[in-house]
């Protein structure tokens, strides 16, 4: 479960990204974390945890010096008795972003772990936390751990796992468009709809303000489905791959600028761009 908050509305926002994040040009989304998070006063820990490639620590330092962010640590973590001694590096940050790699290193690393249980505590004081592709899946309580694509839901399409638990409200799949991942996030709900799907195209993020209040940053879309008023779901019924029956679910595509309320289970479109002239 997530910390609780010291004082309503003291929560860090929680920003998981759909992968392949621009890392060149305008850098929309690494931007606005950075701003986040202090600009140019920014203390962010990069957690390469989840990647096997050993440029990903130095990829990250030049990017976020190139937003200007001009102290930016590394939090090593590669093996489990690597966590404790680790949390040194977080407890000055005003954020902390976790790369993308294999979703189940960084549940298998650092779950259970004192990194863990200090991120879930510095989110529910006030510290910005961000995730891309595996990353982002795994900031939620559930995480999808491995599933196969396609646009139809199958029973045992998804295989889900306890994540780093910042929110209990949200299931994040990535790279959602580009990989075809609509099944395995809808039979990820049919499981249980108390939570909302987020579809994270790639160089696109979910901003989750404290408020529990969603903005869309990036050039692609997210893809919102909403089981809460699930009608029915054949789930518990049909066998091993096959189809899975769902009536009632609610979907929403939302593109830069547009908002979710998680809470009430609304979304707002994005502003009328003004008229030239």
């Amino acid at each position: 479960m997530p910390s609780p908050e010291l004082t309503p509305g003291s929560r860090g926002y929680i920003i998981p990204i759909g992968g392949a994040e621009d890392k060149v040009s305008a850098k929309a989304i690494l931007k606005r974390f950075a701003h986040l998070c202090g600009g140019t006063d920014a203390v962010i820990a990069v957690v390469p945890t989840a990647s096997v490639d050993p440029e990903t620590p130095d990829r990250y330092r030049r990017v976020f010096a190139e937003v200007g962010v001009r102290n930016v640590k590394v939090l090593d973590v590669q093996r489990r008795e690597d966590a404790t001694a680790a949390t040194t590096a977080l407890l000055d940050a005003t954020g902390v972003f976790l790369t993308g790699g294999a979703q189940l290193r960084l549940s298998t690393l650092l779950g259970g772990t004192d990194v863990a249980r200090l991120l879930r505590r510095m989110n529910a004081l006030g510290v910005h936390v961000a995730g891309t592709s595996a990353g982002a899946a795994f900031l939620s309580e559930h995480m999808i751990a491995f599933g196969k694509e396609g646009g139809s839901p199958l029973a045992g399409q998804a295989t889900l796992v306890p994540g780093l638990g910042l929110t209990n409200r949200v299931i994040v799949d990535q790279h959602f468009r580009q990989r075809d991942r609509m099944g395995r996030l809808l039979s990820s709900l049919a499981y249980n709809p108390f939570a909302i799907g987020l579809g994270l195209d790639e160089d696109t993020a979910a901003f989750i303000g404290p408020d529990n209040k969603l903005e869309v940053v990036g050039s692609g879309a997210i893809t919102v489905v909403d089981a809460g008023g699930l009608e029915h779901s054949s789930m518990a019924t049909v066998d091993e791959g096959k189809p899975v029956e769902m009536i009632g679910v609610r979907l929403h595509v939302l593109v830069e600028g547009s908002r979710f309320d998680l809470h009430a289970r609304r979304a707002f479109p994005a502003p009328e761009p003004r008229p030239h002239g």
